[in-house]
């Protein structure tokens, strides 16, 4: 397990597939900005509100050269069932080995009723468009995170 890439850092690179079985790379998201989060599992409270807020403004984001895209251990047809059921726009990416998890740092040693467990961890990356981790987000609320990705996104492309 490898700690959270920093700020300044080269995305790590990753091949993963989407909701329709396409293989995607890092590569893939050159010359443009990559909202690149983790979350740990579709159709549930925090992961279904943080995906919807993201689909909700995938336009704004489209219109600064930014893609989004989710990453978590669900099936691509999971996946797929998720964007139906939940009418999501963003691309959703599926890493059932968690080895993107942890390239990322977002595999982690968690708590819950006492008990510890490894598991994903929620967390964001945004990647410039030269694939350079802007900013980290190690463990945000799911709620709200959307709008605050924007507006620091916003930030970075007027400096």
């Amino acid at each position: 397990m490898t700690g959270i890439p920093a700020t300044g850092d080269r995305a790590p690179s990753f091949e993963l597939s989407d909701q329709d079985c396409n293989r995607i790379t890092v590569k893939d998201y050159e010359g443009k900005w990559l909202v690149l989060y983790f979350y740990p599992k579709d159709n549930t409270g925090g992961c279904t509100t943080e995906a919807r807020e993201f689909s909700e403004l995938k336009q704004v984001f489209s219109a600064l050269n930014t893609e989004i895209a989710g990453v978590s251990r669900d099936t691509p047809a999971t996946h797929g069932n998720f964007i139906l059921k939940q009418s999501l726009t963003i691309t959703l990416l599926s890493d059932p080995l968690h080895e993107t998890h942890e390239a990322y740092g977002a595999w982690r040693l968690k708590k819950n009723y006492g008990r510890e467990y490894m598991g994903a961890a929620r967390s964001t990356f945004l990647i410039d468009p030269e694939g350079v981790i802007r900013l980290v987000w190690p463990s945000p609320a799911a709620r709200g995170h959307a709008e605050k990705v924007l507006e620091a996104l916003r930030g970075m492309s007027q400096a």
